[in-house]
């Protein structure tokens, strides 16, 4: 007899709504830059009260076995996901990091790793091959000083949000939510004061 999956034991409007967040989920990960599949395993593992096996994961969201087993592997290296063992069971079951401070921070970081540091090395490259036959920046042409600053104002301005996310992460690691807002509504009174003096 087959198994009843998780998902199925639910009331009408509790399936309704979990199937709303695990497609939520998926739409606004990918626009982190995130694989849609992996944060829709990710939420489906977060709301779920039990472990759940391959199958299951398979069966709800309706993927392949290898999309599933990929994306697993990915989760569980983001830190995001762990397999677990049931006794009697020669399955691999799942379970999803269930603490939010912690999902936070590690899509932070795997982000910063992933995108922004790539991203400076990629425009720092640019700058380096430009300056490579001159011994500084002063001593490129008009046109290239002017290339030169407008690479350099978005390694500035990425080292900047960087700089940002590196203040805010030990407070998202303490699970410092007062701390956290305190800093958040510092940036957000300095950018109402400097839109004020631009007006």
């Amino acid at each position: 007899m087959e198994e009843e999956s998780e998902l199925s034991t639910y009331s009408e409007t509790h399936r309704e709504s979990v199937t709303r967040f695990i497609l939520f989920w998926g739409e606004m990960a990918s626009r982190w830059g995130i694989n849609k599949t992996m944060a829709q395993i990710h939420a489906l593992l977060y709301v779920s009260e039990e472990p759940l096996d391959t199958d299951e994961i398979m069966e709800i969201l309706r993927i392949s076995r290898g999309n599933a087993n990929m994306n697993l592997r990915s989760l569980i290296n983001w830190d995001l996901a762990h397999k677990v063992h049931i006794p009697g069971s020669r399955k691999d079951y799942y379970e999803g990091e269930k603490d939010v401070w912690k999902i936070m921070a590690r899509i932070i970081k795997e982000r910063q790793k992933r995108e922004i540091k790539p991203i400076e090395e990629h425009l720092q490259a640019c700058l380096d091959i430009l300056t490579r036959d001159v011994s500084s920046e002063a001593n490129l042409s008009g046109k290239e000083r002017e290339y030169y600053k407008r690479i350099d104002n978005l390694i500035e301005l990425l080292s900047t949000f960087e700089g940002f996310f590196e203040a805010l992460f030990p407070f998202i690691q303490e699970k410092n939510m007062e701390e956290a807002r305190q800093l958040i509504n510092m940036a957000l009174q300095l950018s109402e004061s400097t839109g004020n003096e631009d007006a």
